[in-house]
């Protein structure tokens, strides 16, 4: 877990990254239909053929040619009529009835690929690097919107180490609010099932040696000089930031951090991992106010959803993991009344392919040796990074209900044969369902950054309900 200084180390870093954001003009008005959105985030690129976007099934042997197979899976039917998963995602095929399955977005051609560079682009809507510190999508919320719950951070993010991994300095590039201020960065919580020491000085402290350090702690920044805080702006920004930290201490919402409040037979229902109790805590951060809150889980090199080796096992694993709790979640949202004013989105930074690296046409050097021919298992299911094709679920917040929009062809490659839908109008259609027009810009070192990149987003209205 983060501690609480690490976390205010965070956002003092964020506090240095430009000068005061100054909204543009004053957005458009957009009526809301979301008024909290959770990310569900895939870290690592999940291979859409093994989860959502299932194609023929091609069971494994020895000797077995690499380009034959597409998905290493067989398909399942689902709520709705002939559309399938693939197994090993027999609950969410029970609530596929209450969403949207999108079967084409497209993320970036970023060259040479690498995890953190297109996880970067995914939260920011912008492709690295840039000139300035652009925010998080959730950072963007919490400025434009504010908090629903003032004793709630409005940003949460819950199930990732920023401290581990060869990409961890690159992760951190994204996971803060930029050049809005250090009071709109995440809420960081490494494992949910221990997220209620978030809210509590620790014991070794106790409360009055904590307040005497968080009182020499906000003088030592008062009296800091500008060129180390940035602005006047990010200095008073990040002034706020301790005091909301400071509050949720002794808010009664902080108990909407303590897990070992929930009904032990609810939380069965999530499971035990890191991020089945993540998806519960996002819940009950929900109930309690939080705006923005994502839930990974985890990118780790070579591990989860990098399926470079071992494939098929580890997916299959993944899918175990992330069945039950994102099903459940939807169900307990729906059930509590939620599920309307709640936008859910489940996405990963690309698609999988065995064969190709990057896109067809565009294809970049390979970083996993696949061999022609499979001799043992841990072959099969191998894949390359595939920027052509993803797939994404959405539920709620004024997403259209029981539909597949956007098709894949059946065949190598899959590339968009319908409806293709870029990270800049995916993310234009969530911005519009939270009631934030897509080209809302604030000023920063004389130049306007936007929700959306340079402003040119586009809600896609077949997502929409």
């Amino acid at each position: 877990m983060v501690s609480r200084r690490e976390w205010m180390k965070a956002a003092t870093m964020a506090a240095l990254a430009g000068g005061q954001a100054r909204l543009v003009a004053a957005p458009k008005k957009i009526e809301a239909k979301a008024d909290a959105m959770i990310l569900i985030w895939m870290a690592g690129g999940m291979a859409q053929t093994e989860t959502f976007d299932p194609k023929q099934y091609t069971p494994y042997e020895t000797g077995l040619e690499s380009k034959k197979v597409l998905s290493t899976f067989e398909s399942i039917p689902t709520v709705l009529d002939g559309v399938r998963l693939s197994k090993g995602l027999e609950r969410t095929a029970k609530v596929l009835d209450r969403g949207t399955l999108l079967r084409s977005h497209r993320v970036g051609d970023l060259g040479f690929i690498l995890h953190s560079r297109h996880q970067f682009h995914w939260h920011t809507g912008y492709e690295p690097p840039q000139s300035v510190a652009v925010p998080h999508i959730g950072a963007f919320l919490s400025r434009t919107l504010g908090p629903k719950n003032p004793d709630i951070p409005a940003f949460i993010d819950i199930g990732q180490n920023l401290e581990i991994g060869a990409e961890s300095d690159s992760l951190k590039a994204f996971h803060t609010a930029g050049f809005l201020g250090g009071e709109h960065a995440p809420f960081l919580i490494t494992d949910p099932r221990e997220a209620v020491a978030s809210t509590r000085p620790s014991e070794f402290l106790g409360m009055g040696r904590f307040e005497n350090r968080y009182r020499i702690y906000r003088e030592l920044v008062a009296k800091s000089p500008l060129e180390k805080l940035g602005s006047e702006y990010h200095k008073e920004s990040l002034m706020r930031g301790f005091e909301n930290s400071h509050r949720l201490l002794t808010s009664p919402a902080a108990k909407a951090f303590d897990l070992s409040l929930e009904k032990p037979e609810v939380s069965a229902r999530y499971g035990g991992s890191r991020f089945g109790q993540g998806c519960l805590l996002a819940r009950r951060l929900v109930e309690a106010g939080a705006r923005f809150i994502e839930v990974t889980t985890e990118y780790i090199p070579f591990r989860f959803w990098d399926t470079h080796e071992n494939g098929h096992k580890r997916a299959a694993d993944m899918k175990e993991m992330i069945d039950g709790p994102l099903s459940q979640l939807i169900l307990d949202l729906e059930e509590r009344g939620l599920l309307e004013r709640t936008l859910v989105v489940l996405a990963s930074e690309f698609g999988r392919d065995m064969m190709t690296e990057g896109k067809p046409g565009q294809e970049v050097k390979n970083q996993v040796t696949v061999p022609d021919i499979m001799t043992e298992p841990k072959h099969y299911g191998m894949h390359r990074h595939f920027t052509e094709a993803s797939s994404v679920l959405l539920f709620g917040g004024g997403i259209a209900r029981g539909k597949v929009y956007g098709e894949t062809a059946p065949e190598r490659p899959c590339r968009i044969v319908k409806d293709p839908v870029t990270i800049t109008d995916l993310h234009a259609t969530l911005y519009t369902l939270m009631g934030v027009a897509p080209d809302t810009a604030y000023e920063v070192e004389r130049r306007p950054v936007y929700a959306t990149k340079d402003g040119n987003g586009k809600a896609v209205s077949g997502l929409i309900g």
